[in-house]
Parts: C-alpha cells; sequence; structure tokens
C-alpha cells in the first residue's frame, strides 16, 4: 500500500476510538528478510516473530530504498496483524508491517525505542 507522502496533507476523516482499538498493532521481530524479485514494486519478504499471541508472520514490504537484506533480522516493527491477507504476488502477506515516507519518498519502517516484547500492543 502507498498513500499520499506529504506532510503538509490534511488529517483523514474523524474515526472513533471504537474503531481505532479495532486495529491491532503489534510489535514484532524480523526473524527472516528475503529478497522479492517478482514484486511489481522493489519489496523484500519478511519473516515476523510477533510473540506467542500472534506468531510468526510472513509480509511484504518496499523498503528496499533505506534497507538492505543484511540489516533485516534482528530489527523490532510494528506491524498490523488483523487485516485478511493479502496476496502480493505469489507472497501471502499476512501482516501490514507500518512505515513513514522520508524526505526522498523512501519508506522508513516505525519501531518501538525502547525494548517491550514481541506482541505487545499499541495503546
Amino acid at each position: 500500500m502507498h498513500y499520499t507522502q506529504d506532510p503538509a496533507t490534511p488529517p483523514a476523516p474523524t474515526v472513533s476510538f471504537d474503531d481505532f482499538m479495532k486495529v491491532d498493532i503489534r510489535v514484532g521481530t524480523i526473524i527472516a528478510a528475503d529478497p522479492f524479485p517478482e514484486a511489481r514494486k522493489p519489496a523484500y519478504k519478511l519473516t515476523i516473530d510477533f510473540g506467542a499471541g500472534v506468531g510468526v508472520k510472513k509480509s511484504s514490504a518496499q523498503i528496499t530504498g533505506r534497507y538492505t537484506l543484511e540489516q533485516l533480522p534482528g530489527k523490532r516493527v510494528l506491524g498490523i496483524v488483523n487485516f485478511p491477507p493479502r496476496q502480493v504476488g505469489p507472497v501471502r502477506s499476512e501482516v501490514l508491517v507500518l512505515g513513514l515516507a522520508d524526505a526522498a519518498d523512501q519508506t522508513v519502517l516505525v519501531t518501538p525505542e525502547l525494548d517491550v516484547p514481541n506482541g505487545a500492543r499499541l495503546t
């Protein structure tokens, strides 16, 4: 998914707190990162451990502009774990990894500042 990255864009329409709480955002650790040459846009295949409650999930991420495959294992990330799986070419993406666009429109992963356990939910 790629939405407008212009920081001057006004906020999206208001949602209720109850609607926000339906989005399950958890922290996980990337345990494997692999090339994804079949992707239409440059991307990696990620395997992420979200802890005992969620388990290990797969995702594709368009983060090749900021990260090498070697930098990703062990990196902590935030992801939405309760979206329905999405087929991205030959990859079944089970979570949406969260990121922000930098000034060059490259995706920077959202990570926790301090150590929290895998599976911790955004509150």
